[in-house]
């Protein structure tokens, strides 16, 4: 099941110092929510602004710093805001003065290696028009669309927003059902979702809340509780779920309570399913059965948070590993969006969380130096549900994809 225009696209706006990129900004937005100056570089980080847009809707705009900063620090801005691009749904280049060489050729490159439709727009035509040649220069470069505009004066701001609305891909505001095509009406969902210290206190984590929601949208029913509760549940009712989803980390001890014939998975792994390079996942799990003395691995988290000594990226699946391999092996943890400290091929297994706190095209992209290298990839939930040897039974549910009916 997908739905209408759940998401919000992401879209990032780049160039020079001094182009008016954040000016565009407040432009499109009609509100005053970049700090403009006319002192170059006024922009050092990456900043995500929740907007809403005329005609597009409610949107994620990265107002970056300029491709062409200098000095030390400098450089860091820079490559900060080359990282952002694995993480857009479409982007903005901003020109001005037909400047147009060596820095615009390095971001079309970027992203042209990540797929990112983008638009390239001429600022301040009020101080000087975009000339043909510069428009044969990029013409030679690439068939993106250009456009000239003037902030200053609010020229063509209407005409650049049309030609954004048109190069968004509909992907980025699709949301797709985590369980949607295996579940159909009035099924019943068990979840089962463990509450230890990482549970944040009050409320579920969001991949158990999505879940929930998830079902509600395709009208099924749910059933919420820990671990501890399920053999009661069966003890005391007639009721046979026609799916279980637990968390990854009780797989072993849910997997000798709920009956055969009933489909099992994981959060993680349905997440996996929905967001992730599914195939690549299960050919990259593999590896944990061939990891040697030295071998290095990096862990992914999507999100950032207190560590604590239950963390299941930073403590507890390293030492699953460890202790299934019985190999020394080293380990690194990229948290967020960052990338690797290392290279990519200091590492013989790439494994992923969830991903829930990320959109898809943000999760593939992350994945992408790795694939591209031909690493093994896999995730969380994946990695556990093989380590614990029920990888077949986690996986069924989607491999067969044999929707539960009423």
């Amino acid at each position: 099941m997908s739905k209408g225009r759940d998401n919000k696209p992401h879209i990032g706006i780049y160039g020079r110092r001094n182009v008016g990129k954040s000016s565009f900004i407040n432009a499109i937005t009609g509100i005053e929510v970049a700090i403009v100056s006319e002192i170059a570089g006024t922009t050092s980080d990456p900043v995500k602004k929740s907007i809403e847009i005329f005609g597009i809707g409610p949107a994620i705009l990265i107002d970056t710093a300029g491709i062409d900063d200098t000095g030390e620090i400098g450089l860091k801005r820079i490559a900060k805001s080359i990282e952002t691009i694995s993480q857009i749904d479409a982007a903005i280049l901003v020109i001005s003065k037909n400047t147009f060489g060596e820095f615009e050729h390095q971001l079309i490159s970027a992203f042209q290696n990540y797929d990112i439709d983008f638009i390239i727009i001429h600022n301040k035509e009020d101080e000087e028009a975009l000339s043909n040649s510069t428009l044969i220069q990029i013409k030679l470069l690439t068939n993106a669309p250009v456009e000239v505009c003037s902030v200053k004066n609010s020229k063509n701001i209407a005409e650049v927003i049309e030609l954004l609305k048109i190069t968004i891909p509909q992907t980025a505001y699709q949301k797709t059902s985590l369980l949607g095509d295996i579940i159909c009406k009035n099924a019943i969902v068990m979840l089962i979702t463990p509450v230890d210290s990482e549970a944040p206190d009050g409320r579920m984590i969001l991949p158990q809340a999505m879940a929930i929601r998830d079902v509600l949208d395709n009208n099924a029913v749910n059933i919420v509780l820990k671990e501890t509760e399920v053999e009661a549940f069966f003890q005391k009712t007639n009721l046979k779920p026609d799916l279980v989803i637990t968390d990854s980390q009780a797989f072993k001890f849910v997997d000798k309570i709920i009956p055969r014939e009933i489909p099992l998975t994981g959060f993680s792994v349905v997440f996996a399913h929905m967001r992730g390079p599914f195939e690549a996942y299960l050919n990259g799990v593999k590896k944990l059965s061939n990891l040697e003395n030295g071998d290095r691995i990096l862990i992914l988290e999507s999100c950032t948070h207190q560590v604590s000594c239950e963390d299941i990226g930073r403590f507890k699946i390293p030492n699953w590993i460890q202790k299934y391999s019985g190999k020394a092996l080293e380990f690194d943890v990229a948290a967020g969006l960052s990338e690797s400290k290392k290279p990519i091929t200091a590492y013989k297994l790439v494994i992923q969380c969830g991903g829930c706190m990320i959109t898809k095209k943000q999760l593939i992209n992350r994945l992408k130096p790795a694939l591209d290298a031909h690493i093994p990839v896999t995730n969380y939930g994946l990695s556990i549900a093989y380590m614990n040897g029920i990888l077949d039974r986690a996986i069924e549910p989607f491999i067969n994809k044999k929707q539960i009916v009423e």
